[in-house]
């Protein structure tokens, strides 16, 4: 089972704002737990949740519908200011 819940779906992540590669892109996770990046709005796209996440140096503020606020540390040292959306 994936983390959509269901057996065989891809997990999609369509972000807008500054600190990725394109302005909007959308994220593939498929199930083997790799990632493409594809550039612009992929479809079909139903939406599970929005989200905040601001990355600055260390530190990844994450204000997310579904799952609350979490603050997290990564070992990279990045700028992103990213508006987004989680589904499937």
């Amino acid at each position: 089972m994936t983390k959509a819940g269901v057996s065989g779906e891809l997990r999609k992540y369509v972000e807008f704002g500054i600190g990725n590669r394109w302005l909007l892109r959308t994220e593939l996770e498929h199930e083997d737990g790799t990632e493409t990046e594809v550039k612009g709005f992929q479809r079909p796209f139903r939406c599970h949740s929005v989200y905040m996440r601001l990355w600055i140096g260390h530190r990844v503020l994450i204000l997310d519908s579904r799952e609350g606020l979490k603050l997290t540390r990564k070992p990279s040292r990045k700028f992103k200011w990213i508006i987004g959306l989680s589904g499937e």
